[in-house]
């Protein structure tokens, strides 16, 4: 039987074909996101539970950070515009609140799935590797690891930091306390950055017990859970906040 002329796939000396090793690591990966899921489905409590508390503690201590910058910081002579109080509320306005939430949901959420790919999936395609390729894989996780943590950091601080600074003007501007402004958010402000925060919790709860292969599918449940929770933050901030403000303040 003559020789077919076209070449065989894989057949051809010195072809980069990382199919095997690549796959292996993605079925891998998704059946460690199956199994997970499955497995928190049969009985969500013990999941769910540590990753909300973690959440409100982180909440809990941003909120904190915040107040204490607000007691040290000079209040803006700029007017400070909230809506329902000194402009009307309309879709934009909560168009606005909601696309400023989803998008730190969305760069903890990317944290969560760089936890995934460095702690899960780097160190598993490592193995199948040999010389300076094994190398960079060893080394990559670890350091995306430490990336992460750095980047994650620079954001709690830089939310302190914004958060402060509008809180000391508003409350200046309201005639109320920082510590009477950060009582009157609390309602919308522990859902919302509870929220924001699951994706943070759960990468923090699995890097503590090494179970780096969970992290995909808590990416995925944190994200669901989070969204309805941020719809809901957004429409008492915007509908019940504001009537908050004008029982305590004395100014509007």
């Amino acid at each position: 039987m003559p020789a077919s002329p076209l070449p065989m796939r894989g057949a051809m000396p010195g072809e980069t074909s990382s199919s095997p090793d690549q796959e292996f690591v993605l079925v891998q990966g998704i059946r460690d996101t199956r199994g997970a899921l499955k497995s928190w489905s049969d009985n969500p409590g013990p999941i769910l539970g540590p990753w909300f508390a973690g959440a409100l503690l982180i909440s809990l201590g941003l909120l904190f950070a915040v107040w204490v910058v607000s007691v040290f910081s000079t209040p803006d002579l700029t007017p400070f515009f909230v809506p329902g109080v000194s402009i009307p509320v309309d879709a934009r306005e909560f168009a606005y609140v909601l696309s400023n939430n989803m998008l730190v949901l969305a760069l903890h959420a990317t944290a969560c799935v760089a936890g995934f790919i460095a702690g899960a999936s780097l160190p598993l395609a490592a193995r199948e590797m040999t010389g300076f390729s094994r190398f960079v894989h060893e080394k990559a996780g670890p350091l995306a690891i430490t990336w992460v943590v750095l980047v994650t950091t620079f954001s709690l601080f830089a939310q302190a930091f914004a958060l402060g600074f509008d809180g000391a003007t508003l409350a200046d501007q309201l005639d109320i306390s920082s510590a009477m402004l950060i009582v009157t958010v609390l309602p919308h402000a522990l859902l919302e950055l509870t929220a924001v925060f699951l994706p943070l919790a759960a990468w923090l709860i699995a890097s503590r017990r090494d179970q780096w292969e969970d992290l995909l599918a808590a990416t995925v449940v944190t994200v669901a859970l989070a969204v309805p929770m941020l719809l809901a933050a957004a429409a008492i901030e915007l509908y019940v906040w504001p009537r908050i403000l004008m029982a305590v303040s004395p100014v509007v």
